[in-house]
């Protein structure tokens, strides 16, 4: 399955062909909500988000500026956005990698011949916190990557306090993670795609 047909799952409910008749201009306006595949042009945008996000609570962001542009110009598709109105309110970036457990490598490294999607980020807009958005976005980026035959899992970490978060989304605990950044420890965590026969074939992949 192409990462175009991938896509089509991304296309806002609301959005059905126009009912307008064809005498009448509709006049354009931006969806009320969309969500999309990143592209370096959004990378400012991200970090913003990102550094108010994590900055406070651990010092530091999992990705630089420079380290977002990369990993939307290598493998933007293994990203998701979200829009409210054209404006970016939360975000995910992944990319791939080759090994069962993840190692420092796999911070900056993408692996095009890989299975596994590294979760590097997922952040949401201080305006939009508290609202479910984080986990409304992690269950569409699972879903998108059902359609995305290459994939096998998806693994990600993050400290203890965020566990039960990534629990309530399908992620099950691997153990202590081999990454250390600074003072900080992280849990290993992993969501299976392949094997979901059944939401795959129902997925509209």
């Amino acid at each position: 399955m192409s990462v175009t047909s991938g896509l089509q799952f991304l296309k806002p409910e609301h959005l059905r062909p126009s009912l307008t008749s064809p005498g009448r201009q509709r006049r354009h306006t931006l969806p009320a909500s969309e969500f999309r595949c990143l592209t370096p042009e959004d990378a400012i945008s991200v970090f913003e988000i990102e550094r108010e996000a994590f900055i406070s609570v651990s010092g530091d962001c999992p990705l630089h500026l420079d380290e977002v542009r990369h990993f939307l110009t290598l493998c933007p598709e293994l990203s998701l956005g979200w829009f409210e109105e054209g404006r970016l309110v939360a975000f995910i970036i992944g990319s791939l990698w080759d090994q069962e457990k993840l190692t420092m490598d796999a911070l900056t490294l993408h692996k095009p011949h890989g299975s596994t999607v590294h979760i590097h980020v997922l952040a949401v807009h201080r305006t939009f916190r508290q609202q479910g958005k984080g986990s409304i976005l992690m269950w569409r980026y699972l879903q998108y990557l059902r359609c995305l035959p290459y994939v096998r899992r998806a693994v990600l970490m993050c400290e203890d306090f965020l566990v039960p978060f990534y629990q309530k989304s399908g992620f099950k605990v691997l153990g202590p993670s081999e990454i250390t950044v600074g003072p900080l420890a992280f849990i290993e965590m992993q969501f299976p795609v392949r094997g979901h026969a059944f939401m795959r074939r129902n997925s509209g992949c």
